[in-house]
């Protein structure tokens, strides 16, 4: 780690506060996180809402099961953000082995119900490490920290039920007249319809869309945060500083 490309002032922080540095970085990158991310998660949008006539529950999972992959193309941008750099499109398919291809079978089971996922997704990802000693590695990351880490993924995935929700009621509050409205409305209750389940899916779509960035970004800074705490990162970026004026 070359702590004097870092673009991320390092001192010791609350967890949470590193979360909010995280946004701030997320927010100082959309531009390459979103278009990157873009290219991972329009095909499994589309592929997701394309199996709504094969089960009308199939769209939801399948994006809520394909989260930790999508996470991993946003993790690359993010990573690269922390040292000032931008990422485009072309750098992630020149990278898309490592990105897309690296733990595919772990990424896509196990890892998907880890409650700290984002935070503990950066040792898997850019530490490099054999599988033998990812364990041990993340169990030291994790020391400590899992409450807060558990406590982060529960405010966003508060925050992601609510957006959907309030996605579903802009059918009812935007319906014309009032008649439209009470038909919306016993469209969305009635167990025969299926449109309840058709419009969370392109709500649930929407918001991960969005949001998915901010909860990839608030684990990966509580992370760098834990490497700061657990090997003293912020007196040598302030050593290397000094020395370097």
């Amino acid at each position: 780690m070359q702590l004097d490309a870092l673009a991320l002032r390092m001192r010791p922080r609350a967890p949470l506060e590193a979360a909010d540095l995280g946004v701030r970085l997320c927010q100082s990158a959309a531009g390459s996180v979103y278009a990157c991310y873009a290219v991972v998660f329009v095909p499994i949008a589309a592929l997701a809402l394309a199996t709504f006539e094969i089960g009308v529950w199939l769209p939801t999972l399948i994006l809520f099961w394909s989260k930790p992959w999508l996470d991993r193309t946003i993790l690359f941008v993010l990573s690269r953000a922390a040292f000032g750099q931008t990422t485009s499109v072309r750098q992630l398919w020149e990278a898309r082995g490592a990105v897309w291809g690296r733990q595919l079978l772990l990424t896509w089971t196990w890892r998907r119900l880890s409650p700290w996922r984002s935070f503990t997704q950066p040792v898997y990802q850019l530490e490099g490490l054999r599988f033998g000693k990812i364990r041990q590695r993340v169990m030291q990351v994790r020391r400590r920290k899992r409450g807060t880490a558990l406590l982060m993924t529960l405010s966003f995935f508060m925050a992601q039920l609510c957006l959907v929700l309030a996605g579903v009621s802009l059918l009812l509050w935007f319906a014309p007249g009032e008649n439209a409205r009470r038909t919306f409305f016993e469209m969305l209750f009635d167990p025969d319809s299926a449109f309840f389940e058709a419009s969370t899916a392109v709500a649930f779509a929407i918001v991960l869309a969005f949001l998915e960035p901010f909860y990839v970004a608030a684990g990966f800074a509580m992370y760098l945060n834990r490497r700061a705490e657990l090997e003293a990162w912020d007196v040598e970026q302030e050593l290397r500083r000094a020395f370097a004026s």
